[in-house]
């Protein structure tokens, strides 16, 4: 009898182990890697909030590297011991961010190696300008990190030279603006936030002395030394471009697919817009026949191109846009109004040349939050027309629609509601999917001008920005797999997409400089609205749509995949 009791205490211990949920051993594995994360990745955990290596640069040197790569192929191997299939259906997401998010750091050390051919990896820009821009810390504490900082930024660009093979030219050029701007920062800038505090400027003074040394000498190298031999192809070819694509996006639309429903998405985009611009076509020309129907979008979109800013106005005009938005979201009652900080800023000269706006969100550990919105004015190297066609593209109009996708109720208000979210771990801290936060941005777009925000002028506009955002993913794959050439990508963005001159050409500058990131628009999109089909019909078509927004924005900003599975739908 006691040898039956000792085998059925020994049977009922070994089935309670069995049942042992392993959410705890999961808990504690991405934790110790998300704090092993934070040390290796100072920048980015600057960004993200977390102050501790604030004094650090990225190590690119032949160790930083391997330690890098050691710390995904040990948690890679870790997490192979947990069934993701008995977690928690929060830990199954995180489980499966984290195990992307490793496999993604490999091939970017293993594959793709820009370390070893884009110098634009090696800007330390906003590194700088991340310490100085929020006060989360005393001026002084900050200080005394920026000091750390700009002794460090003689080893990056030590390890840059040593590193840097045979970059791209496009990439070299764009490093060589880049890090004028940087030398600007370091040797003019940072005035501006020491608020004339004498001690603190004697205190930084020789820190920024060798700091601008070590730029001005980094500069001559790569104007006289790599730029001759940079001689590399910007396109990634398709081998690397659909495994970067699938990291990238995480989402299960292939390269194929994608472009198909771009193709498809530009007829009916055109299609839209040349029933919104029917009216205002016999509104502005009274009596006029209706011409056909790309002569017509041509015609009203040059109409609204003439109210707009200039680069005095446009800081100006966007913060009043701001206003407006902000009032409209919450007459409307789209979706809750966070209360965080936001400022609409000039982009500081070292993050030009890329984007023309962004919106500088504090992280998610940030004890004080607070956002910009940032806008880039023309160079002051640009010819007056390239200075008007700037501004035709961003007229009044496009930069309402603008300061929807950035700021309300685009970036800014989802950033918000995502630095709420809490979970079990901080994975999804540091694993911001870009496809869910420019879907939602996107996204944001359409329910505004859907809400009669703007009228059809705005609606045009945000038209204009779809068949843009269309394009981007037709560029993004054509120009890196397909051999597109920089004649025929202008001829379809300012065709196909009536984007003018400058835009184009700046696009296609982005396009050459960056690889997937321009098919996260299209592509969140896509899900975005693939979510609220499916949450409209579970609900039978009655929608409030401040909770389903507000839902859609509580997980964090997981791919968009994520979101509809943690919906249930």
């Amino acid at each position: 009898m006691r040898r039956f009791l000792t085998i059925c205490l020994v049977l009922c211990a070994t089935l309670a182990a069995r049942a042992q949920s392993p959410d705890p051993a999961f808990v504690q594995l991405a934790e110790r890697y998300v704090d092993e994360w934070l040390a290796l990745s100072p920048e980015a955990a600057t960004s993200l909030g977390e102050h501790r290596f604030d004094g650090r640069l990225t190590d690119y040197s032949p160790a930083g590297i391997a330690r890098s790569r050691e710390l995904a192929s040990r948690y890679l191997e870790q997490l192979k011991e947990i069934d993701p299939g008995r977690l928690s259906i929060e830990n199954q997401v995180d489980y499966e961010i984290m195990k992307t998010s490793l496999e993604y750091s490999l091939f970017s050390l293993d594959k793709l190696q820009e370390h070893l051919w884009n110098p634009l990896t090696y800007n330390p820009g906003a590194a700088l300008y991340a310490l100085m821009a929020r006060d989360y810390a005393p001026l002084p504490a900050r200080v005394e990190s920026l000091a750390q900082r700009l002794d460090a930024i003689d080893p990056l660009l030590q390890q840059a030279r040593e590193n840097l093979e045979n970059p791209p030219r496009i990439h070299t050029e764009t490093a060589i603006a880049q890090n004028k701007g940087a030398l600007s920062f370091v040797e003019h800038e940072i005035d501006t936030f020491l608020n004339g505090d004498a001690a603190l400027t004697a205190r930084l003074a020789p820190h920024r002395q060798q700091a601008a040394i070590a730029l001005r000498t980094y500069g001559d190298w790569l104007e006289h030394d790599l730029l001759p031999r940079s001689k590399r192809d910007f396109r990634l070819g398709d081998a690397l471009y659909r495994q970067k694509l699938r990291f990238a996006l995480e989402s299960d639309l292939s390269k194929e697919e994608i472009l198909r429903r771009a193709e498809a998405e530009l007829k009916l985009t055109h299609q839209e817009m040349a029933r919104t611009a029917r009216p205002l076509y016999e509104r502005a020309f009274p009596g006029r026949p209706v011409p056909a129907d790309q002569v017509l979008i041509k015609a009203v979109l040059d109409r609204l191109a003439q109210d707009r800013p200039d680069n005095q106005t446009i800081v100006d005009q966007a913060t009043r846009d701001l206003e407006e938005t902000t009032n409209f979201v919450r007459m409307h009652n789209l979706v809750s109004v966070p209360d965080d900080p936001l400022e609409v800023m000039v982009m500081p000269e070292f993050a030009r040349g890329v984007a023309v706006a962004y919106c500088d969100s504090s992280g998610p550990l940030e004890k004080k939050p607070s956002t910009f919105y940032a806008i880039s004015p023309t160079p002051s190297d640009w010819k007056k027309e390239r200075v008007e066609s700037f501004f035709r593209e961003y007229n009044d109009s496009m930069l309402k629609n603008l300061t929807v996708h950035e700021a309300m109720p685009g970036h800014y208000l989802q950033v918000a509601h995502a630095n709420r979210f809490k979970a079990p771990t901080r994975v999804r801290v540091i694993t911001m999917s870009g496809t869910f936060v420019e879907g939602w941005a996107t996204y944001a777009e359409q329910v505004m001008v859907g809400a009669g925000y703007g009228g059809p002028e705005v609606k045009m506009q945000q038209l204009k920005m779809r068949l843009r955002l269309i394009i981007n993913s037709i560029l993004d794959q054509k120009v890196h797999t397909a051999g597109m050439t920089e004649t025929e990508a202008l001829k379809l963005m300012m065709e196909d997409g009536f984007q003018e001159e400058g835009e184009a050409a700046g696009k296609w500058r982005r396009a050459c400089l960056s690889s997937t990131q321009l098919s996260t628009y299209f592509v969140g999109n896509l899900e975005l609205n693939d979510i609220v089909r499916a949450y409209e019909k579970r609900s039978d078509g009655k929608v409030d749509l401040k909770a389903m927004h507000d839902q859609i924005l509580s997980f964090g900003s997981p791919a968009p995949k994520f979101v509809k599975r943690l919906m249930g739908l």
